[in-house]
């Protein structure tokens, strides 16, 4: 990779304190030159998320190809593509496609996505924005106690939560499609709860709405836990919130974040597409990597 100091300027202007930025004058394609493209991974590594608006041109198929430059496109575990597509994942509020609970994608599983590239499709003319938390800030500005604490747990993760706790006005048949499709096959995975990034160095907490328990903890006392140190990943100085146009495009970092899709514009149609990259197994501050538990290493891998 080229020296960050000879790659080409990017137009960024920073969106959030913490978290966030805007990119201008640049088409996200195919055929976008490799220093740009590299431009645009040094910046996703500042900022974990940026924003690009305006990428009209860019169809089903593009989208994939474009995320390609940025690593290895892989598709959900369970819930399946989009028709005609290798990758691609859509989020249509009309089908329940409504993810209104904190999360990093796909936690479930150990070498969970890397970057997801999210794109907006329909856009609904109020509500339907998506905040972004920072989870090296929240991790920094823990009391150094907390620190400790979070550098020695581990934590199971599983898409076999309870859908209908993490939500308010839960609809019936989104009850029935979670547990038909996005837990067809339950994942358990025990990851640490201090990621170290691989490409940074910095420490993460890595949480969401995909904790089941801590290792070792009982229920109640790792409900408790998960409280104390979401509300630290979710404070305000932490996150950033985009209000999407038709056309807009987001990148994340999703080893250096959590996000939000807000659920707040009733009937109005929203539809986002989104590609997912491939991950590395996260290593904790301790050195000790994640590791699967059901489905068995072994399974996982014949699939």
């Amino acid at each position: 990779m080229s020296d960050i100091n000879t790659l080409p300027k990017l137009a960024i202007r920073p969106v959030g304190g913490a978290i966030g930025a805007k990119i201008a004058n640049i088409y996200l394609t195919p055929d976008l030159d490799d220093a740009s493209v590299q431009a645009v991974e040094a910046a996703l590594s500042e900022h974990k998320v940026l924003f690009f608006r305006g990428q009209h041109h860019l169809d089903d198929a593009t989208q994939e190809a474009f995320a390609a430059r940025l690593g290895k496109p892989v598709p959900h575990p369970t819930v399946p593509v989009r028709d005609g597509s290798s990758y691609l994942l859509e989020l249509d509020s009309s089908r329940g496609g409504r993810a209104n609970a904190w999360h990093t994608d796909v936690t479930f599983v150990a070498a969970y996505p890397k970057a997801s590239i999210l794109r907006a499709v329909v856009s609904p003319d109020a509500g339907g924005d998506t905040v972004w938390a920072n989870t090296a800030a929240a991790y920094e500005a823990l009391p150094e106690p907390l620190k400790l604490l979070a550098n020695s747990l581990r934590a199971i993760h599983t898409n076999a939560y309870d859908y209908a706790a993490t939500r308010s006005n839960v609809r019936e048949a989104d009850v029935a499609r979670h547990r038909e499709v996005f837990a067809s096959t339950v994942y358990e995975t025990e990851h640490p709860v201090v990621r170290v990034h691989p490409v940074t160095g910095e420490r993460h907490l890595l949480l969401g709405q995909f904790v089941k328990s801590f290792v070792d903890l009982s229920s109640s006392d790792s409900r408790r836990l998960l409280e104390l140190f979401q509300e630290h990943v979710t404070r305000l100085e932490n996150t950033v919130r985009w209000r999407w146009q038709a056309g807009d495009v987001a990148i994340w970092d999703n080893r250096a974040t959590q996000h939000y899709a807000v659920n707040d514009y009733g009937d109005r149609h929203r539809v986002m597409r989104r590609v997912t990259l491939e991950g590395d197994v996260p290593v904790g501050a301790d050195g000790r990597p994640s590791r699967p538990l059901s489905p068995p290493a072994a399974a996982v891998a014949a699939e």
